[in-house]
């Protein structure tokens, strides 16, 4: 097996499979190094309109169209007492195929067409393999040690440069000290997955609802194949566990009963019996690169899914992750700050949808008045919640301004330049 490459991925979900394979379509010589057998589980199913560029660019959209995920054209918001949102359809503000509609896809599958698309572009991709640790030459990564399950080798493998693409477990960040909390964004979520419940007919069928629950908590409610629903409740810990509940599947049900809408829809069908839980939402990597080394996805940061930015934001970073790493391959140049801008993009993006996180979370706000007084607001809402994250939404902010107050931008995400 060849120890030297171009680039070492750590993880292959969508943001080490977009990065590999544009850097394998490139003609690099790209490792990937998966710690799972593919497929796996993971949660975040529902695609936003704006993941359609990444994915054109690796050669996706005719896959995911032949695929049997389901078709996403709106997205609809409901309130404790039962009432309904008119759904938010994208073809209202895009008239494209690009972004009018996207998919509700099952990870696991999705993930592993990801993953496979890679390996069709060149990339080697070597799974049940677990990365130990970071080879280092004094401050610069050189490459990492990682043991093969399956044989139980462990072996070492060189790059100039290693791609940290290891989701929320955030290998190198955490490792390195850098990985830090959101002020505000700690929430917990609990989910499970229903079987022939209650869904929209029509068009509707595979609209997201995002279902209200008393203290600003949710649902989320998300349409799959094979008669699947994906059903999650987010709030902040204090009201989940009040009374001293903690066991997931009590509070799940527990919360059902807070919303007219969710329970009608779950009171038909079947619960698949597991119940997930997760806490501590939001972290974020104070640098995104340092010598030898760029981090992408979820290990770069995570931010509370209530708009489903998670896949969105990955594919972002795969992909300028991808040209970028290219171009400092062929320019001979792939010090920390050659990786400035990607990191200023990616940050742009991230606190973009964190500004209207904040906006959700207050108490205080509602989209539908900031609408009403600034009818223009409509449209720029409707494209930063659709994934175009990348623009100048500074007069959008200035007008919920006056309605509830916004974070200020944090500080990460900027490359480690000298020790």
């Amino acid at each position: 097996m060849n120890d030297e490459y171009d680039a070492i991925l750590i993880g292959g979900g969508p943001s080490g499979a977009t990065a590999s394979a544009i850097l394998a379509e490139y003609g690099h010589r790209v490792l990937v190094l998966e710690r799972d057998k593919f497929p796996r589980y993971r949660v975040g199913e529902s695609l936003i309109p704006f993941t359609f560029g990444p994915l054109e660019r690796i050669g996706m959209i005719p896959k995911m169209k032949a695929s049997r995920f389901v078709k996403k054209y709106s997205v609809c918001f409901v309130q404790p007492d039962g009432k309904r949102s008119q759904p938010f359809y994208f073809f209202h503000r895009y008239d494209r195929e690009t972004v009018a509609q996207t998919w509700q896809v099952l990870r696991s599958e999705f993930d592993e067409m990801m993953l496979d698309n890679a390996r069709e572009k060149g990339a080697e991709v070597r799974e049940e393999t677990t990365v130990n640790r970071l080879l280092m030459d004094g401050d610069r990564v050189t490459g990492v040690e990682a043991t093969d399950r399956r044989t139980g080798r462990t072996f070492e493998a060189r790059a100039p440069i290693t791609l940290d693409c290891s989701g929320k477990e955030a290998f190198a960040p955490n490792k390195l000290g850098w990985r830090f909390p959101d002020p505000e964004l700690n929430k917990i979520a609990v989910w499970t997955y229903y079987r022939g419940s209650k869904r929209e007919p029509g068009i509707d069928e595979g609209q997201t609802t995002v279902a209200m629950i008393p203290e600003k908590g949710w649902f989320w409610h998300i349409p799959q194949h094979d008669d699947m629903v994906s059903v999650g409740v987010v709030a902040d810990g204090k009201y989940l566990t009040r009374g001293g509940v903690k066991e997931p599947r009590e509070i799940f049900h527990r919360e059902v009963e807070e919303n007219l809408w969710i329970k009608d829809h779950l009171s038909v069908g079947e619960c698949t019996g597991e119940y997930f839980i997760t806490s501590e939402y939001t972290r974020y990597s104070r640098h995104c690169a340092s010598p030898g080394l760029l981090l992408l996805g979820d290990a770069f940061a995570f931010l509370d899914p209530v708009f489903s930015s998670g896949v969105l934001l990955a594919l972002k970073c795969g992909h300028l992750a991808g040209e970028a790493v290219h171009e400092g391959i062929v320019g001979g140049d792939l010090s920390p700050a050659h990786f400035a801008p990607y990191g200023a993009a990616i940050r742009e993006g991230i606190e973009n949808m964190r500004k209207l996180v904040y906006a959700f979370y207050d108490p205080k706000f509602s989209f539908r008045e900031v609408v009403q007084r600034h009818p223009a607001a409509g449209d720029q809402i409707t494209d930063c919640l659709s994934g175009d994250v990348s623009k100048d939404y500074s007069q959008l902010w200035d007008w919920i301004r006056e309605f509830v107050p916004l974070p200020d931008a944090l500080s990460y995400g900027e490359p480690l330049i000298g020790a």
